[in-house]
């Protein structure tokens, strides 16, 4: 008999759909003092891997530039039977690169805001002058979806 754990694990595929709903992301680095620097961030993609920007003078690429593990965590539900998460375990990766941030930029304001990413280029073109990316290079994921669960628990 399959454990509770298995049977609200989520496919792979299901794992990658999810991710590719609009969700915000919490992303903890490591502070200075040890202790996890939480942020809720927007997020898009890079190729196929989860990527934010952010200003290149925040904490959390302090915190990367010194120890580059990262956790992310995306869920969604509002009650216990509708609950459904990925946690992303990895490293994160700083992107310097201005064609590479432009591109996360342009992800992230299509899947968050919905519009024309061609008429957002220009701002986000902006914006990139003073962002810096980050690629989230996944090796462990951790999923739950508790719908499979029909209810019983």
């Amino acid at each position: 008999m399959p454990s509770r754990r298995d049977l609200i694990k989520m496919t792979l595929e299901e794992v990658d759909a999810f991710l590719h709903e609009t969700h915000t992301m919490n992303v903890a680095t490591i502070g200075r003092d040890g202790r996890p620097h939480l942020v809720a961030m927007w997020y898009g993609f890079l190729g196929d891997a989860p990527a934010f920007w952010t200003f290149g003078k925040s904490q959390k690429i302090k915190n990367l530039e010194r120890d580059p593990r990262i956790t992310c965590l995306v869920e969604d539900g509002d009650e216990y039977s509708q609950l459904r998460g990925v946690e992303l375990v990895g490293t994160g990766t700083i992107i310097t690169d201005k064609e590479d941030i432009v591109a996360i930029g342009l992800s992230t304001s299509q899947r968050h805001t919905g519009g024309d990413p061609e008429a957002a280029r220009p701002f986000v073109e902006a914006q990139a002058e003073k962002r810096v990316g980050v690629r989230i290079e996944v090796e462990n994921v951790v999923s739950w979806d508790h719908r499979k669960l029909g209810g019983r628990y």
